[in-house]
């Protein structure tokens, strides 16, 4: 008889042959920033997590320093909206503002990686321009490498381009360059899904699509060999670390693209996820820590060695770890 149970039978042994581990350098927390002074707006449909102004966010990035949480995903929300998108690149936008002011603050103790994308910023609400109702994707580019640029001028330690049009990270990795700018890592969002699981994203940076949908763009969520093809063409044009999106339904995603690429490859926890865990607990039907732990050990076990999750700061201060 073959008795496995021998190395399960008290919590030192489990601790020690543990297969998958996890630590607090592993999580990225994501933040919105909006304009203004001293505000913070609760966003209804994911409990827990808020909207800041520059200055309220200084504040509440120090509390979660404290905890450990020194990695952090800006969005920026509420900016003026253009076709063209010309506040995604403005030096003045909130998302400049909010790295400037928080480098200002903390230096190399905060780590500040800034979304780019255009769906915040058009007021059509798409990823990218669009002309004849559809998204065009070479004169795209062009807004996304200046805004990548924006965002490392004003201070961001790294840029995640999340837009997914063609050949992106090229564009924004020799905009880089050119600017003096090459110690910037891009962190590409390579493979991301059209998924119902970003509703309260859309609600929290007020980026939903006036019209139409994101497919012609996003990937179709039932191919997992175009993911595949998708992170490998991101490693190519120069992306630092490559990224799965969602995460919780897509851990063979993650599994596929680790076996893949030499490259750090990271997960978003996204929107639904969080909330859907967040209501379920606040029910009363599952326990929240280890629901979110059994999670976070799914993300890492598949192959992500960076976690972006809003879990990041319960975990952190509440040593779930």
């Amino acid at each position: 008889m073959q008795r496995t149970r021998r190395l399960r039978k008290t919590p030192l042994v489990r601790e020690m042959i543990a297969e998958t581990r996890l630590h607090p350098g592993m999580f990225v927390y994501p933040y919105f920033v909006i304009p203004g002074k001293n505000i913070i707006q609760e966003i209804k449909a994911m409990p827990g997590i808020s909207r800041f102004s520059s200055d309220a966010l200084v504040k509440d990035a120090e509390k979660g320093l404290r905890a450990g949480v020194n990695k952090i995903l800006l969005f920026g929300v509420g900016e003026k909206k253009f076709e063209d998108a010309r506040m995604a690149w403005d030096q003045n936008s909130i998302v400049a503002e909010a790295v400037h002011t928080l480098k200002k603050n903390f230096g190399e103790d905060l780590y500040v990686i800034t979304d780019v994308c255009l769906c915040a910023y058009t007021t059509h609400g798409h990823c990218g321009l669009l002309k004849d109702d559809y998204v065009q994707n070479d004169t795209s580019l062009d807004v996304l490498g200046r805004m990548a640029v924006a965002h490392a001028k004003a201070g961001a330690d790294m840029v995640a381009p999340s837009d997914m049009m063609d050949g992106r990270v090229a564009v924004i990795r020799e905009r880089l360059d050119r600017e003096g700018l090459e110690t910037i890592p891009i962190m590409s969002y390579s493979t991301k899904f059209a998924s119902a699981y970003y509703g309260p994203f859309r609600e929290a940076a007020d980026s939903a699509p006036g019209k139409g949908d994101r497919k012609s763009y996003q990937m179709d969520f039932r191919n997992a060999r175009e993911a595949v093809r998708e992170a490998k063409i991101d490693e190519a044009e120069g992306a630092d670390i490559v990224m799965v999106k969602p995460a919780l339904a897509y851990l063979d995603i993650i599994r596929a693209v680790r076996r893949h690429t030499a490259l750090p490859v990271a997960c978003y926890n996204v929107s639904a996820e969080y909330s859907m865990v967040k209501t379920a607990a606040a029910a009363g039907l599952i326990d929240e820590e280890r629901i979110v732990m059994e999670n976070m050990y799914a993300f890492s076990r598949a192959g992500a060695g960076i976690i972006i999750t809003y879990h990041a700061r319960a975990i952190l201060e509440n040593k779930w770890l």
